[in-house]
C-alpha cells in the first residue's frame, strides 16, 4: 500500500524532490502537500487509502473527525470509501469561527459522541490536533486515534518527532500511510534516483529520528 500511495502522490505533484524549505526554516530534499490532490477521481481514491490503513490497523470507533479546512472534504471522502466496503460510519468537522445562524455552531455534520478517530494530512507543530482536542474533549467523548497520510519522522523541540510528541502529550496512537523511510525505500529501487535518495539520506541523518 505504502508504494502505491507514493506512487500516486508522484503521479499528482503532492510529493516533489527539489529544494524546499519548511516552516521549521529547515531545508528540506521533499515536500509533500495533500492540497493538491484536487480532483474527484485524486479524492476518491485518497480516501480509500485511507479507509485501507484505518481497516489495517483495526481501529474501533464510532466517528471520523476531520478539523477545518483539509479535515473537512478527506472525512467526507473517507466515510465513502469505508462505506464502499461495508462499513457505515458517521462523520464530522468543525468550522473555524462559530456559527450564529441556520444550525450554528461549531460542528458541521454528525453530533460528536463515541470513540472518535481524527483525520489530517500532516502532523507538524501539532495546532490543528490541539484544537481537536479541546473540541472533542468539550463534548466528553473519547478519541481513540489519529490517521494521517505522512509521518515525516524528523526530531521536533525535545528530539522526538511531531508524531512522538503527540503520542507522548496525549497518549492516543498516531497512524501513518507512509512515512520517511517508506519514500527512501522507494528511490533504492531505482538507481535513476541516487541523487535524490542521497540527499533523502543527508536529511535524514541530520533532523531524522
Amino acid at each position: 500500500m505504502q508504494q502505491s500511495f507514493i506512487k500516486f502522490a508522484l503521479e499528482k505533484n503532492v510529493l516533489q524532490f527539489g529544494d524546499f524549505t519548511t516552516k521549521a526554516g529547515r531545508k528540506s530534499p521533499y515536500f509533500f502537500n495533500l492540497a493538491s490532490f484536487d480532483d474527484g477521481d485524486s479524492l476518491k481514491k485518497l480516501g480509500e487509502f485511507y479507509a485501507e490503513k484505518i481497516i489495517e490497523e483495526k481501529i474501533e470507533f464510532d466517528l471520523l473527525f476531520g478539523p477545518a479546512y483539509k479535515g473537512i472534504s478527506l472525512v467526507g471522502a473517507i466515510a465513502i470509501a469505508l462505506s464502499n466496503k461495508g462499513i457505515n460510519i458517521k462523520f464530522s468537522s468543525n468550522r473555524k469561527e462559530v456559527k450564529d445562524h441556520g444550525e450554528g455552531g461549531l460542528i458541521i455534520g454528525a453530533p460528536i459522541s463515541g470513540k472518535i478517530l481524527i483525520i489530517d494530512d500532516v502532523i507538524s507543530a501539532g495546532t490543528s490536533i490541539k484544537e481537536s482536542f479541546n473540541i472533542i474533549n468539550s463534548f466528553n467523548a473519547e478519541i481513540v486515534g489519529i490517521v494521517v497520510s505522512i509521518d515525516r519522522k524528523e526530531k521536533g523541540s525535545n528530539q522526538l518527532s511531531a508524531i512522538e510528541e503527540i503520542y507522548e502529550k496525549y497518549q492516543v496512537p498516531v497512524n501513518s500511510i507512509i512515512d520517511l523511510d517508506n519514500i527512501i525505500d522507494f528511490l533504492k529501487k531505482d538507481i535513476s534516483n541516487k541523487k535524490i535518495l542521497d540527499g533523502m539520506l543527508a536529511y535524514k541523518q541530520k533532523y531524522g529520528v
